[in-house]
């Protein structure tokens, strides 16, 4: 994807590997605003400190921003994309969900604010997350050019349980309060020096951060692409196409050619450990868990599983049916 940056503006060329729908949709973020009617491909985006708006032009997009390179990080507009989808292409399952996708990119957010977001987004729909989030930023953030900043861990600090209650964040109040007396943004920071598997662990330490929301800090804050966070609409994905077992006989998931093969970050294909498949089948017949569908799905994508899953999310979250073709 070709994109320029001039002045307050950064320029995406094309419209094969950028769609702001796509990637706002798509359940990695919740700071963000439609504006105008469906007519109207505009949104604003906020990140931390800092806001941006998004247009549709004749050729592409237009960001407008006064932080373009903060922006052109947080679009990880430097991945190659298309690049990334031939890759999962090889999986038959992801083809449609990257046909009806293709313009996800996965955001580079701030960890905190990622943080704070998917503890307040557990078993929460995506209208009441966004309106805790903007009650939060309206609350304790500092007001800017007509937007209040997601506020910082000290600002956080003044508010007590009941404020956070009050503010809609059910019980989830006593997560948010207890968890910014356990880590801060510079800790945070300092984790990713871990690999993944230990900072998942770090991560679920903390209030309210079970497997899922780990995950999710991991793929969207830390940029870690071997993780497949795994909800009700990914469980619905892998049980329509494996029932109550985890069955390798069934190629569906995997592709047509070689259901014993997963691809790595070059898109190579490599043969599944054994002793997964051997799991796999004394699974058969009995109830798997979310976790159990985790693990198998980050070893079928290796490390392009958060890619793979941010395209299976949004296809079933969307209502299409993935064919069995």
């Amino acid at each position: 994807m070709e994109y320029k940056i001039c002045s307050n503006k950064i320029e995406i060329i094309g419209k094969e590997d950028f769609c702001p729908r796509h990637i706002f949709e798509c359940g990695q973020i919740f700071s963000y605003k439609k504006l105008g009617d469906d007519t109207k491909n505009k949104w604003e985006v906020f990140s931390m400190d800092k806001c941006a708006f998004v247009e549709e032009t004749e050729n592409g997009y237009v960001i407008s921003t006064k932080d373009t390179k903060y922006f052109e990080e947080f679009f990880d507009l430097k991945t190659d994309y298309s690049a990334l989808k031939r890759k999962l292409s090889k999986f038959e399952i992801l083809k449609k969900p990257i046909r009806f996708g293709y313009g996800i990119r996965i955001l580079h957010q701030n960890l905190f604010e990622t943080l704070i977001s998917f503890i307040v987004s557990a078993n929460n729909n995506i209208k009441r997350i966004q309106l805790i989030l903007e009650r939060i930023r309206k609350k304790f953030g500092t007001e800017k050019d007509g937007f209040y900043s997601f506020p910082t861990r000290n600002q956080l600090l003044q508010a007590t349980e009941e404020d956070f209650k009050q503010l809609g964040a059910g019980y989830r109040a006593s997560y948010l309060f207890r968890v910014l007396r356990q880590v801060d943004e510079k800790t945070l920071q300092e984790w990713s020096a871990f690999p993944t598997k230990q900072l998942r662990e770090k991560l679920t330490t903390l209030f309210g951060v079970g497997p899922k929301v780990a995950d999710c800090v991991l793929l969207f804050g830390y940029g870690r692409g071997d993780v497949f966070p795994v909800d009700t609409w990914i469980e619905k994905m892998f049980l329509k196409f494996y029932g109550n077992s985890i069955d390798l006989s069934k190629a569906h998931l995997i592709g047509k050619e070689n259901h014993s093969k997963q691809v790595d970050a070059n898109g190579e294909a490599k043969s599944v450990d054994k002793e997964l498949q051997k799991d796999c089948s004394s699974a058969q017949s009995k109830q798997i868990s979310r976790e159990k569908i985790r693990e198998f799905l980050t070893e079928e994508f290796g490390l392009l599983s958060g890619y793979a899953q941010q395209y299976l999310f949004y296809y079933m979250r969307s209502g299409d049916k993935i064919s069995e073709d």
